[in-house]
């Protein structure tokens, strides 16, 4: 699915509203029932009784879907208190249409009448929507009456609702603004998920997401809105068609991957055994000489070949028939230093990971001048910072305003300066190309896979994108297939997973995937 922008959802909006096929008024109205019936969806008991909800209304049309939602919970036979922050002479034309609506039930208070809203049932949050740009300013009053910390495990603590986005939360980057933003059981978004619900700290504070339809499903993409305004970015979901029906394994490609010396080769199998696994026709470790009958002891179905030096590497790459090759893993600075120039002179498809991106932290730009479009970097946070150390520290500045800096905008950028395919890790990994193409790659919600934070897991992600850059696929559908299935792979295992366990899962997931059947 493609993940919004605030500016692209507005454009979709506004381009729905000018085009005749419905009013703003309409789209609030529909985003009010949408919420209610998120609601009740995620908590049947509340739609079979009557409770008391505070409805926190904002001076946009956010607040205004807050109105919407008053009254539907009103006519529901809910208690319902509503407070406005802001001056209701300058709420926008529809939201005021819906503020009036709200008065013919109930009272509408200012929020600095003794707002106190968490001794009820349920709290809407319709404060500040994805058009925020700027943080809450407890300092100036706005939150003294709202918590600094996260209630969510407290006993009695009512349920908290989010309308399009919890206010504080940065729509585009996911990232608090100055800091701050509140917390939420469930975030009603509308039309599509944005950026912030995937990025950063959005997966935690938005708790569930759920997406309400407003009846904009039809034509607004297909003219090209979302394309014209800052390029699309897609999660990542992809099937993949495990293996063709006739084939041998030359045509499933053969890929190398380069080890370092004695003791140090455990990482380079890993990622070996990734490859393999996922579908790669032949892989071979490539350690230094010393290191051969150590790797020949651990291996069985990959082969391998000692390779010394550069020029013994250069020999190797004269092989015509392999289609792939992955450096970093377990290889030594010194090493990945020697090797690097040399594969990426052979024009192979290549995966730099771990020591193959450390050995140039020193001189980025020396990389960035041999690397070409068939390679795929997959830095973590701090591998990153070494390559890019201006852009990372543009995404670790603080946020005072939005849209915030972002975690697809440094992918993106990292990528066009790079020239090739950016795999920038974490729970929310962003897959960004040299030419603006960009996924999330998000283990959050119902994806959440944290025992996949152990030793040796990125070794088996290179594997897994050497493998399927063997097999031919582009560097980009490489990435992104390697990212969905590595982590569907710690999901099929469960909490107790070590690295060596990825490669052994992937047989169950493919197996899942070509029977069509969902996520486990």
């Amino acid at each position: 699915m493609e993940l919004l922008t605030s500016a692209q959802m507005r454009g979709i909006e506004q381009d729905a509203i000018a085009s005749g096929e419905v009013t703003g008024l309409e789209l609030m109205e529909r985003a009010g029932r949408g919420v209610v019936r998120a609601m009740f969806e995620e908590w049947p008991e509340l739609a079979a009784g009557t409770f008391r909800a505070v409805v926190l209304c904002g001076p946009g049309n956010n607040g205004g879907d807050g109105f919407v939602v008053a009254r539907l919970l009103r006519e529901w036979g809910w208690d319902v208190e509503v407070f406005l922050y802001g001056d209701v002479e300058k709420l926008p034309p529809d939201a005021r249409v819906n503020h009036e609506r709200w008065g013919e039930l109930g009272e509408v208070r200012a929020w600095e009448d003794g707002c106190d809203p968490w001794s009820c049932d349920l709290i809407v949050d319709a404060l500040f929507g994805t058009g925020l740009t700027r943080g809450l300013s407890r300092d100036a009053g706005f939150g003294a009456r709202l918590p600094e910390w996260d209630l969510r495990q407290e006993p009695g603590c009512p349920r908290v609702v989010a309308v399009d986005l919890p206010s504080g939360l940065c729509s585009d980057s996911g990232r608090a603004l100055a800091g701050d933003a509140l917390w939420a059981d469930l975030t009603v978004t509308f039309h599509a998920a944005k950026l912030g619900h995937y990025l950063g700290r959005g997966p935690f504070v938005c708790g569930r997401v759920a997406v309400a339809d407003i009846g904009l499903r039809a034509g607004a993409a297909d003219r090209g809105i979302v394309q014209r305004i800052d390029g699309p970015v897609v999660t990542v979901a992809t099937k993949v068609d495990p293996f063709g029906r006739h084939a041998h394994k030359f045509t499933h490609g053969h890929a190398l991957v380069l080890a370092g010396g004695g003791g140090k080769g455990g990482a380079a199998r890993m990622a070996a055994r990734g490859a393999l696994r996922i579908g790669a026709g032949l892989v071979t470790v490539a350690p230094s000489p010393g290191a051969l009958q150590e790797n020949a002891a651990r291996l069985d179905a990959v082969m391998l070949q000692a390779v010394g030096d550069g020029a013994a590497l250069a020999r190797v790459l004269e092989d015509g028939r392999i289609t792939a090759v992955c450096l970093g893993p377990g290889l030594g600075i010194e090493r990945a230093r020697e090797m690097v120039p040399v594969v990426l002179g052979a024009g192979r498809a290549t995966v730099l990971d771990a020591d193959a991106l450390t050995g140039f932290a020193e001189a980025p730009e020396a990389l960035f001048e041999m690397l070409h479009e068939g390679c795929v970097l997959t830095p973590h946070g701090g591998e990153f910072a070494r390559l890019f150390p201006d852009i990372a520290s543009r995404l670790e500045a603080p946020a005072e305003r939005g849209p915030a800096y972002s975690k697809v905008d440094a992918a993106r950028e990292a990528a066009a300066r790079a020239g090739c395919v950016v795999l920038f890790k974490g729970p929310d990994t962003v897959i960004a190309g040299p030419d603006g193409a960009c996924s999330v790659n998000a283990a959050v919600y119902d994806r959440a896979a944290p025992w996949l934070a152990t030793a040796g897991a990125g070794d088996v992600l290179a594997g897994f994108i050497t493998g399927l850059m063997a097999r031919g696929f582009a560097p980009m559908q490489a990435a992104e297939t390697a990212a969905w299935l590595h982590v569907e792979c710690a999901r099929e295992f469960g909490p107790g997973l070590i690295a060596e366990d990825l490669p052994e899962m992937m047989p169950r997931v493919l197996a899942r995937l070509e029977a069509g059947e969902g996520a486990p």
